[in-house]
């Protein structure tokens, strides 16, 4: 417990979280608490390598242009249309991005994008900013977010399991998102 509680007091003393957790485990391996092969049994390598796959795919569909040729399809589509069609389009592109890439990379792809198109079509820009940045969260339906990975094999989840309990949910949050940014910000 006294390594768990240095990781996390490291944490707060300004290392990122993943430094200070990091520095707590080396801690308890060196302080003979687990040896090192019970740390490398504990390790869930399925989601490390899961995890780790989706790093370049998200940096490949970034620099290749796939990301921003889907989105303009989909603003080309919806851009016309009532401005809460729009922000569903938005919302929806960004939880679909979310689900091949981090959600930080979907945020800093989607947000210039969708600030210009809340410019040219009279929506508040912010709104849309926040919309995009909330919706990246929107990771339910798939186990490619860290959490729902780290689930997986421990609770004995398959895919199809995700979707069929993500996709519910997915759908409230789309809800809920889009009418909260459209009411504050239309």
């Amino acid at each position: 417990m006294g390594c768990f509680a240095g990781g996390i007091l490291l944490s707060f003393a300004g290392l990122p979280i993943s430094v200070g957790l990091l520095t707590g485990a080396i801690a308890m391996v060196l302080l003979g608490v687990i040896d090192m092969d019970e740390a490398y049994h504990a390790v869930d390598w399925k989601t490390v390598f899961l995890l780790a796959g989706l790093i370049p795919l998200g940096l490949a569909m970034d620099q290749i242009g796939t990301a921003a040729y889907i989105a303009d399809i989909i603003i080309q589509v919806a851009g016309q249309s009532h401005p809460i069609l729009l922000m569903f389009a938005i919302a929806i592109l960004t939880t679909f991005f979310t689900l091949f890439m981090s959600n930080a990379a979907a945020t800093v792809l989607l947000v210039p994008l969708v600030i210009f198109i809340g410019s040219s079509t009279g929506l508040d820009p912010r709104g849309l900013a926040l919309l995009v940045a909330v919706c990246a969260s929107n990771s339910f339906i798939l186990p490619t977010h860290q959490v729902n990975a780290f689930l997986m094999n421990r609770g004995g989840y398959r895919n199809s399991d995700y979707i069929k309990a993500g996709g519910g949910m997915t759908f409230l949050f789309l809800v809920v998102a889009v009418g909260m940014v459209y009411i504050m910000f239309a």
